[in-house]
């Protein structure tokens, strides 16, 4: 367990740090979707170099040796920092829709000036919610005499009552969740559409055509693998550990504790995901990996002009 949690670890924390050092270095990836993507790297290295290795020893250990103080800390950041991640999945795909669907409305509106703005308010709220409602123990309201029954200094499990377990869910899934989904599919059916109005503008000939519909074909069912994909793994990392956040109070908190640790290392893994999602996905991101690999990156930035000029 401790090598396959290692291991994790260690691929969460490299790979966002490749696309931190790729977006931070290139000044031609200095555009709004980038500054999203290079957040969201920040916030899922961070999860992987300050909770991952903590929740680590306790999954494995079955005890929190850290004492109440860092539980709280623990719990706190841990909670901000998810939320963090999701709610940057989400502006991505706000983004996304707005690029794709109102192409001429979005060099108007999305500025790296208020993708800033828009992203710090996003780790402010995100920092509110995690850290005051952990601190203010109002997750707690209700549930006294079950924490007295089932108090246990050696642990560090997040509860939340039946009120905050539903806000929490909201807040941090089923809300970005919904948005997410619903501008995806409508970002997938647009280009579908924009790549039939392009395939028809352009048939020329039989030949051109058929080269052509091959082209939109490939093009659509690209789109569909990856749309599909980043919703695929979105879903399938988050939605168990938060319908068990949902369901646990109402059915006295009887999940097994190994089966919340699960589900909570699947939402984990979303963090090591995003950088394979959201930066290997581009080509232009995959020269920069190569060249930071190598070395090229430190050692000529005429290079480094020409690589990134090719997006």
């Amino acid at each position: 367990m401790y090598m396959f949690m290692v291991f994790t670890i260690l691929m969460t924390v490299c790979g966002n740090l490749l696309v931190i050092i790729s977006i931070s270095h290139f000044r031609q990836l200095h555009s709004p979707t980038n500054l999203l993507i290079l957040s969201l790297a920040c916030i899922d290295c961070c999860l992987g170099s300050f909770i991952m290795p903590y929740s680590m020893i306790r999954s494995v250990e079955n005890c929190w040796y850290f004492g109440e103080t860092t539980c709280k800390m623990h719990s706190s950041l841990d909670m901000m920092l998810s939320i963090a991640s999701i709610l940057h999945l989400c502006l991505i795909s706000v983004d996304r829709y707005w690029a794709i669907c109102k192409p001429l409305q979005y060099r108007g509106l999305v500025s790296m000036q208020k993708v800033a703005y828009i992203i710090a308010i996003t780790w402010i709220f995100s920092f509110g919610f995690g850290f005051g409602v952990i601190l203010s123990k109002i997750h707690l309201v209700g549930m006294e005499e079950f924490i007295m029954m089932n108090s246990c200094t050696e642990t560090c499990l997040l509860i939340l009552n039946k009120e905050w377990g539903v806000v929490a869910a909201l807040v941090a899934f089923f809300i970005p969740g919904t948005v997410m989904t619903s501008l995806y599919l409508k970002v997938f059916y647009v280009a579908r559409s924009h790549a039939r109005k392009i395939n028809d503008s352009l048939a020329v000939t039989g030949a051109i055509n058929n080269h052509k519909n091959r082209l939109s074909e490939q093009r659509e069912r690209k789109a569909a693998k990856t749309l599909g994909f980043v919703m695929g793994v979105f879903l399938l990392c988050w939605l168990p550990f938060f319908i068990t956040i949902v369901i646990d109070p109402f059915i006295n908190f009887s999940t097994p504790i190994s089966v919340f640790d699960g589900f909570m290392w699947l939402g984990y893994f979303n963090s090591t995901c995003n950088p394979l999602i959201y930066g290997f996905f581009y080509p232009w991101f995959q020269k920069v990996f190569k060249m930071i690999i190598s070395g090229q990156v430190f050692q000529s930035g005429s290079s480094s002009f020409n690589i990134c000029s090719e997006k």
